[in-house]
């Protein structure tokens, strides 16, 4: 149970500086409630609200922007989400992955403001090449930082109670794509520029975020394990002092085994076990799992109208039914913490599997919006435990590396389902297409009961 690595050169040496980091630790981990302002909950779940508003608003504004630039079927498909992905994998890798090194809160800073430029660019696009850049731009700057909000967030909460305030932030962000379809409706068809002022919401939505993140605090884990325990105490014994002022009681820390890191980039560290099958593990759930998530999100609304709706009754039977998205949040606040994560991810995909074959009847109006709310109760269910699961799999010193190539290369199954999703539709049957990513949200269940157990455990515990 130890974190292992080197210590950090110029700075304390020894068993006595990482004595000094376990013991900063064991502070830590002894609180058992979230202790710092709940103004900070919101504050990161900003983040998260720009991550999946942005996530919504391409697929509802694609309809029109393929209207005005004259793009083809496959044009749509390439601007609405592959740029936009392999954006988000890259910034994941490189932008994320330097939190490892640079700390979580200063990389934290510099996603949101690459997410509000970008966001803001889109709204400016001319053409498709134009389109294609500014997505590939914000797509780095979300892909960033919904790595590092799980990051953060799971080092900070306590860990009996980790997957509750994760998902309760989580219910911040996710409305964000609850409330999208509306606000698509309100300006997509009604006006030549509606696709734009989704845009410029979005960045207006970043830049708020990106100025309240300067009330956060560095993360104190990340602190004491890279030599600097005496910024960490500060944080730390804020948040015990808050504790004991809500007539929490404190236990007597129970320390473990920690070495100091180096400032380096963590990769080379997750090429050992158990990290490398960690890594290929949660690779394969993101996968399978962004197969249909993203088929579903980028596609839907473009199938719906091509099999007879009106592009206003496909977004508001798409937004009737993104209800789901905060109510699955909210359910699974009170289950993450009572039953074990990669349990729940596997539930939450067996309601995804009923949503999609419900939605792929086309039966009526009704059915869509039915199988619209079940598919969005299963996003709600699954992304924050998901996150909040894949972020714990791996130590402090690499764990946003660890979640970026997980989460990150994940992201090629979107591509891979946004591109699919509309053939298999057109050469087989809508219900084929639609019971297919259900199918494979399915498998994603699957692969995550191979991990290891990690509900209520102590992250160095878990990483170990």
């Amino acid at each position: 149970m130890t974190e292992t690595g080197s210590p950090v050169p110029g700075r304390e040496e020894g068993n006595g500086a990482s004595a000094h980091a376990a013991a900063a630790l064991a502070r830590l981990d002894r609180i058992p409630i979230w202790s710092l302002p709940n103004s900070y909950l919101v504050i990161i779940g900003l983040g998260y609200f720009f991550t999946f508003y942005d996530i919504a608003d391409i697929g509802y504004g694609m309809p029109a922007i393929s209207k005005q630039f004259h793009l083809s079927g496959s044009d749509v498909t390439f601007v609405a989400l592959s740029v936009g992905l392999v954006g988000y994998a890259v910034g994941s890798i490189i932008i994320g992955g330097l939190s490892d090194r640079y700390g979580r809160l200063r990389i934290l800073l510099i996603t949101m403001a690459i997410t509000g430029l970008g966001s803001f660019l889109d709204a400016t696009a001319t053409g498709v090449i134009t389109l294609s850049i500014w997505r590939f731009l914000t797509g780095m700057g979300v892909g960033a930082d919904l790595n590092l909000v799980s990051t953060y967030l799971g080092e900070i909460a306590p860990a009996a109670k980790r997957g509750r305030i994760a998902n309760l932030t989580f219910l911040v962000g996710i409305l964000g794509q609850a409330v999208t379809p509306f606000v698509a409706l309100a300006l997509v068809p009604h006006f030549e520029i509606g696709w734009r002022l989704l845009f410029v919401i979005g960045g207006v939505i970043a830049t708020i975020g990106l100025v309240a993140r300067f009330q956060l605090p560095e993360s104190p884990r990340w602190l004491a394990l890279h030599g600097r325990v005496e910024e960490a105490e500060v944080t730390i014994a804020r948040m015990e002092a808050a504790a004991v002022a809500k007539g929490v009681e404190l236990s007597e820390p129970q320390e473990v085994d920690v070495s100091l890191q180096r400032n380096t980039v963590a990769f080379k560290d997750l090429l050992v076990q158990p990290y490398l099958g960690r890594v290929v593990m949660l690779l394969c759930m993101w996968f399978m799992w962004y197969i249909g998530n993203y088929g579903f999100l980028g596609d839907a609304a473009t199938l719906f109208s091509a099999h007879g709706q009106a592009i206003g009754s496909s977004i508001l039977f798409l937004g009737i039914g993104a209800i789901g998205y905060p109510v699955g949040a909210v359910v699974m606040a009170f289950l993450a913490d009572r039953v074990e994560r990669k349990l729940l991810i596997f539930g939450s995909t067996v309601v995804w599997l009923v949503g999609m074959l419900v939605v792929g009847t086309l039966a009526s109006e009704a059915v869509l919006i039915l199988g619209s709310f079940l598919a969005s109760f299963a996003l709600g269910l699954f992304l924050q435990v998901a996150y909040t699961y894949t972020a714990e799999n791996f130590p402090t010193r690499a764990r946003a590396s660890g979640f970026a190539l997980s989460d990150g290369l994940g992201h090629g199954g979107g591509a891979l389902g946004a591109l699919v999703l509309p053939t298999v539709v057109a050469s087989a049957s809508f219900f084929v297409g639609f019971a297919g990513i259900g199918v494979t949200g399915v498998i994603a269940g699957l692969i995550a009961l191979l991990g290891p157990r990690v509900s209520g455990r102590r992250l160095e515990h878990v990483s170990s």
